[in-house]
Protein backbone atom coordinates (compact mmCIF):
# COMPACT_ATOMS: atom_id res chain seq x y z
CA UNK A 1 0.00 0.00 0.00
CA UNK A 2 1.35 3.36 -1.13
CA UNK A 3 1.90 5.68 1.23
CA UNK A 4 0.42 9.82 -0.30
CA UNK A 5 0.85 11.30 2.28
CA UNK A 6 4.67 12.43 1.32
CA UNK A 7 5.07 15.59 3.87
CA UNK A 8 5.71 13.07 6.78
CA UNK A 9 8.73 12.23 5.15
CA UNK A 10 10.34 15.22 4.58
CA UNK A 11 12.50 16.54 7.06
CA UNK A 12 11.49 20.20 7.75
CA UNK A 13 14.71 22.53 8.15
CA UNK A 14 14.54 26.34 7.84
CA UNK A 15 16.02 27.73 4.72
CA UNK A 16 18.86 29.65 5.66
CA UNK A 17 18.69 33.23 4.58
CA UNK A 18 21.71 35.63 4.00
CA UNK A 19 21.02 39.26 3.82
CA UNK A 20 23.04 39.92 0.35
CA UNK A 21 22.11 44.15 0.28
CA UNK A 22 20.08 46.87 0.52
CA UNK A 23 17.66 48.85 -1.20
CA UNK A 24 18.21 52.47 -0.94
CA UNK A 25 14.64 54.34 -2.11
CA UNK A 26 13.11 57.76 -1.39
CA UNK A 27 10.38 56.49 1.26
CA UNK A 28 11.40 56.53 4.48
CA UNK A 29 8.68 55.05 6.02
CA UNK A 30 5.49 52.41 4.77
CA UNK A 31 3.00 55.29 3.95
CA UNK A 32 2.93 56.23 0.73
CA UNK A 33 5.70 53.63 -1.08
CA UNK A 34 3.56 52.00 -4.33
CA UNK A 35 1.83 49.30 -3.55
CA UNK A 36 3.03 47.66 -6.18
CA UNK A 37 6.21 47.69 -8.35
CA UNK A 38 6.44 49.13 -11.76
CA UNK A 39 3.49 51.55 -11.09
CA UNK A 40 5.77 54.78 -10.72
CA UNK A 41 8.13 53.97 -13.34
CA UNK A 42 10.15 57.51 -12.56
CA UNK A 43 10.81 56.59 -9.12
CA UNK A 44 14.73 56.07 -8.81
CA UNK A 45 16.66 53.87 -6.57
CA UNK A 46 19.90 51.67 -6.25
CA UNK A 47 21.08 48.65 -4.53
CA UNK A 48 24.19 48.46 -2.38
CA UNK A 49 25.77 45.10 -1.05
CA UNK A 50 27.11 42.97 1.74
CA UNK A 51 31.10 43.11 1.43
CA UNK A 52 30.48 39.13 0.99
CA UNK A 53 28.80 40.23 -2.60
CA UNK A 54 30.66 43.05 -3.89
CA UNK A 55 32.97 40.70 -6.18
CA UNK A 56 31.75 42.21 -9.69
CA UNK A 57 31.79 38.34 -11.45
CA UNK A 58 28.48 37.94 -9.53
CA UNK A 59 27.40 40.62 -11.35
CA UNK A 60 28.95 39.50 -14.84
CA UNK A 61 26.20 39.77 -17.87
CA UNK A 62 23.25 41.38 -15.81
CA UNK A 63 23.84 44.55 -17.83
CA UNK A 64 22.09 42.07 -20.54
CA UNK A 65 18.85 42.50 -19.12
CA UNK A 66 16.36 45.27 -19.10
CA UNK A 67 14.37 44.40 -15.68
CA UNK A 68 15.24 42.24 -12.46
CA UNK A 69 13.53 39.89 -9.74
CA UNK A 70 14.38 41.22 -6.15
CA UNK A 71 13.50 39.10 -3.66
CA UNK A 72 13.23 40.59 -0.15
CA UNK A 73 12.06 40.88 3.14
CA UNK A 74 9.16 42.76 4.89
CA UNK A 75 11.62 44.09 7.69
CA UNK A 76 8.96 46.67 9.40
CA UNK A 77 6.42 43.10 9.96
CA UNK A 78 9.13 40.67 11.53
CA UNK A 79 7.35 40.61 14.56
CA UNK A 80 3.79 41.10 13.72
CA UNK A 81 3.23 37.92 13.34
CA UNK A 82 0.35 36.34 10.38
CA UNK A 83 -2.79 35.45 9.94
CA UNK A 84 -5.11 33.20 7.70
CA UNK A 85 -6.62 35.38 5.88
CA UNK A 86 -6.40 39.28 5.46
CA UNK A 87 -8.05 42.66 4.18
CA UNK A 88 -7.08 43.91 0.95
CA UNK A 89 -6.66 48.00 0.97
CA UNK A 90 -7.84 48.14 -2.38
CA UNK A 91 -10.99 46.13 -1.12
CA UNK A 92 -12.05 49.04 1.39
CA UNK A 93 -10.94 46.86 4.10
CA UNK A 94 -14.18 45.08 4.40
CA UNK A 95 -13.44 42.12 2.78
CA UNK A 96 -10.93 39.11 3.34
CA UNK A 97 -8.83 37.22 1.07
CA UNK A 98 -6.52 34.52 1.89
CA UNK A 99 -3.20 35.05 2.64
CA UNK A 100 -2.01 33.29 -0.34
CA UNK A 101 -3.83 34.79 -2.70
CA UNK A 102 -2.75 38.16 -1.65
CA UNK A 103 0.76 40.34 -1.29
CA UNK A 104 -0.27 41.25 1.92
CA UNK A 105 3.25 41.97 3.78
CA UNK A 106 1.74 39.91 7.18
CA UNK A 107 2.27 36.21 5.81
CA UNK A 108 4.26 32.79 7.52
CA UNK A 109 7.41 34.17 6.04
CA UNK A 110 7.41 37.74 5.62
CA UNK A 111 9.20 37.58 1.88
CA UNK A 112 8.46 40.62 -1.16
CA UNK A 113 9.32 40.28 -4.75
CA UNK A 114 9.27 42.61 -6.84
CA UNK A 115 10.22 43.43 -10.64
CA UNK A 116 12.36 46.68 -11.49
CA UNK A 117 13.86 47.80 -14.30
CA UNK A 118 17.33 47.79 -14.46
CA UNK A 119 18.89 51.26 -15.37
CA UNK A 120 22.42 50.83 -14.86
CA UNK A 121 25.75 49.20 -13.29
CA UNK A 122 27.75 51.37 -11.62
CA UNK A 123 31.77 49.89 -9.89
CA UNK A 124 32.29 51.82 -7.32
CA UNK A 125 35.89 51.75 -5.78
CA UNK A 126 35.02 51.81 -2.14
CA UNK A 127 31.69 49.78 -2.15
CA UNK A 128 31.86 47.95 -5.38
CA UNK A 129 28.94 46.78 -7.84
CA UNK A 130 25.93 49.41 -7.26
CA UNK A 131 22.64 48.32 -9.06
CA UNK A 132 20.49 51.68 -10.26
CA UNK A 133 16.85 50.52 -10.85
CA UNK A 134 13.41 52.01 -11.25
CA UNK A 135 9.72 51.39 -10.54
CA UNK A 136 10.92 50.00 -7.16
CA UNK A 137 8.35 49.52 -4.03
CA UNK A 138 10.03 49.32 -1.51
CA UNK A 139 11.23 50.99 1.98
CA UNK A 140 14.35 52.89 2.19
CA UNK A 141 17.05 50.14 4.06
CA UNK A 142 14.98 47.36 2.93
CA UNK A 143 17.37 44.32 2.88
CA UNK A 144 17.66 42.43 -0.44
CA UNK A 145 18.07 38.32 -0.26
CA UNK A 146 17.78 37.59 -3.58
CA UNK A 147 18.10 39.08 -7.20
CA UNK A 148 17.19 37.14 -10.18
CA UNK A 149 16.95 38.76 -14.19
CA UNK A 150 13.64 38.75 -15.48
CA UNK A 151 13.03 36.24 -18.53
CA UNK A 152 10.61 37.99 -20.78
CA UNK A 153 9.30 34.38 -22.39
CA UNK A 154 8.69 32.93 -19.21
CA UNK A 155 7.78 35.93 -16.59
CA UNK A 156 5.18 37.76 -18.94
CA UNK A 157 1.76 36.40 -19.20
CA UNK A 158 -0.35 38.92 -20.98
CA UNK A 159 -3.76 37.05 -20.69
CA UNK A 160 -3.16 36.35 -16.97
CA UNK A 161 -6.15 37.73 -14.41
CA UNK A 162 -5.60 39.60 -11.29
CA UNK A 163 -9.18 38.90 -9.24
CA UNK A 164 -9.37 42.03 -7.07
CA UNK A 165 -6.54 43.80 -8.41
CA UNK A 166 -7.09 44.16 -11.79
CA UNK A 167 -8.72 47.47 -10.97
CA UNK A 168 -6.41 49.18 -8.90
CA UNK A 169 -5.05 51.26 -12.31
CA UNK A 170 -8.49 52.65 -12.77
CA UNK A 171 -8.29 54.89 -9.76
CA UNK A 172 -5.67 57.45 -9.87
CA UNK A 173 -6.32 60.90 -8.89
CA UNK A 174 -5.31 64.46 -10.43
CA UNK A 175 -2.16 66.17 -8.37
CA UNK A 176 -2.16 69.78 -7.69
CA UNK A 177 0.60 71.76 -6.55
CA UNK A 178 2.03 75.38 -7.14
CA UNK A 179 5.22 75.89 -8.91
CA UNK A 180 6.61 77.46 -6.20
CA UNK A 181 6.16 75.19 -3.45
CA UNK A 182 7.34 72.27 -5.94
CA UNK A 183 10.36 73.91 -6.70
CA UNK A 184 11.46 73.13 -2.97
CA UNK A 185 11.64 69.62 -4.47
CA UNK A 186 14.84 68.52 -6.53
CA UNK A 187 13.99 69.05 -10.25
CA UNK A 188 14.51 65.00 -10.41
CA UNK A 189 12.75 64.32 -7.69
CA UNK A 190 9.94 65.94 -8.67
CA UNK A 191 7.81 63.45 -11.35
CA UNK A 192 8.29 60.55 -8.74
CA UNK A 193 6.97 62.30 -5.99
CA UNK A 194 3.43 63.75 -8.31
CA UNK A 195 3.45 60.28 -9.61
CA UNK A 196 3.53 58.27 -5.88
CA UNK A 197 0.77 60.82 -5.16
CA UNK A 198 -1.28 59.97 -8.38
CA UNK A 199 -1.81 56.47 -6.95
CA UNK A 200 -3.71 58.24 -3.65
CA UNK A 201 -1.38 56.60 -0.93
CA UNK A 202 -4.62 56.69 1.35
CA UNK A 203 -6.30 54.00 2.79
CA UNK A 204 -9.49 53.38 0.53
CA UNK A 205 -11.57 53.27 3.90
CA UNK A 206 -10.41 57.07 4.49
CA UNK A 207 -12.34 59.81 2.39
CA UNK A 208 -12.58 62.49 4.46
CA UNK A 209 -12.16 65.94 2.34
CA UNK A 210 -10.77 67.93 5.43
CA UNK A 211 -8.25 65.61 6.58
CA UNK A 212 -4.53 66.70 6.25
CA UNK A 213 -2.69 63.92 5.59
CA UNK A 214 1.57 63.98 5.80
CA UNK A 215 3.65 61.66 3.95
CA UNK A 216 7.90 61.36 3.68
CA UNK A 217 9.44 61.63 0.80
CA UNK A 218 13.02 61.66 0.38
CA UNK A 219 14.01 64.52 3.08
CA UNK A 220 11.17 65.89 2.65
CA UNK A 221 7.17 65.81 4.67
CA UNK A 222 4.49 66.16 1.73
CA UNK A 223 1.59 67.96 3.57
CA UNK A 224 -1.86 67.22 0.96
CA UNK A 225 -5.89 67.05 1.34
CA UNK A 226 -7.89 65.14 -1.27
CA UNK A 227 -11.15 65.98 -2.16
CA UNK A 228 -12.79 63.29 -4.88
CA UNK A 229 -10.61 62.72 -7.42
CA UNK A 230 -8.49 65.71 -6.54
CA UNK A 231 -5.18 66.04 -4.78
CA UNK A 232 -4.15 69.60 -3.38
CA UNK A 233 -0.24 69.75 -2.08
CA UNK A 234 -0.81 72.01 0.97
CA UNK A 235 3.04 72.19 2.41
CA UNK A 236 6.36 70.62 1.44
CA UNK A 237 8.82 70.79 4.49
CA UNK A 238 12.72 69.91 4.65
CA UNK A 239 13.18 67.90 7.47
CA UNK A 240 17.00 67.66 7.13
Amino acid sequence: MSNHNTTNNIQEKPAPLQIIGHIHTDYPTKFGIPRQSGLVKSAQAYITFEPEFRNPDCFRGIEEFSHLWLIWEFSENQNAGWTPTVRPPRLGGNVRKGVFATRAPFRPNPLGLSSVCLESVELQPEIGPVLHISGADLMNGTPIYDIKPYIPYADSHPDATGSFSDTALEHHLNVHCEEKLLSRIPGEKQQPLLDTLSLDPRPSYQNDPERIYGMEFDHYDIRFRVEENELFILEILNTK
